[in-house]
């Protein structure tokens, strides 16, 4: 399974790399301005958006490149450790579907 990861802090990626080894899941991070990052998103097979950092029109190209395709979404205002564990949990738990995981 293979994650897309919008935003997120520079300092924590060593942290949301480990997280995702140990769940079991590649994980493809995106927390700077990237050249046409709609087709750097086609084969994931869900994105993770931490809304409190990234811009606009990032946000606006990653959910234009993965509408229409039955790819869920996750969006968080926190980008921390344990908000990227909760999303990737809820994430396999579900099998990628697109039932909406509680918020504690």
């Amino acid at each position: 399974m293979c994650v897309a990861v919008i935003g997120g802090m520079n300092r924590l990626e060593r942290h949301y790399r480990q997280e995702a080894t140990q769940a079991g899941v590649e994980l493809r991070i995106f927390n700077e301005s990237e050249v046409n990052i709609g087709a750097k998103l086609r084969h994931v097979d869900a994105l993770l958006i931490f809304t409190n950092k990234v811009s606009h029109r990032a946000k606006k190209e990653a959910m234009n490149a993965v509408k229409g395709r039955s790819i869920p979404v996750f969006m968080e205002h926190s980008c921390g450790i344990c908000t990227f564990r909760d999303c990737l949990n809820c994430l396999i738990t579900t099998q990628g579907g697109i039932s909406k995981c509680a918020k504690p």
